[in-house]
């Protein structure tokens, strides 16, 4: 069973833990939603989120966007590899609803750790 809580370990809290992901990453893609990722040496995997105001203007919309985004990541990060991931919200988030959301974010973390245990870097 999952651990039921989303401890400061897995999260990125720095700007530099941020800028490290930004700069040359690999990449997930939905219609709505960009993971940025690169392996950590931790051997977990943590969780930076950025939903700008661009892509959902509301504090609203952006709160519900990231709340759903950490409750996915608790509940996978145990299937994760090391690595440091940044959701980036794109235009039209703000119209899936929350279970799309979810079945979303899902299917993106499961692609991930398809991708990291296929790749021999993470």
């Amino acid at each position: 069973m999952p651990h039921q809580d989303f401890p400061r370990d897995k999260r990125l809290l720095t700007p530099g833990d941020f800028q490290r992901v930004f700069q040359d990453p690999e990449r997930l893609s939905t219609a709505h939603l960009l993971l940025l990722y690169k392996p950590n040496a931790l051997g977990s995997a943590r969780l930076g989120l950025a939903i700008a105001k661009k892509h959902a203007k509301r504090a609203v919309d952006r709160n519900r966007i990231k709340r759903r985004t950490r409750e996915s990541f608790r509940l996978a990060h145990e299937n994760l590899p090391g690595v440091d991931v940044v959701v980036l919200a794109k235009p039209g988030v703000t119209q899936v609803d929350n279970a799309s959301l979810h079945e979303t974010l899902t299917k993106l973390w499961a692609k991930l750790a398809l991708r990291c245990k296929a790749s021999p870097s993470a």
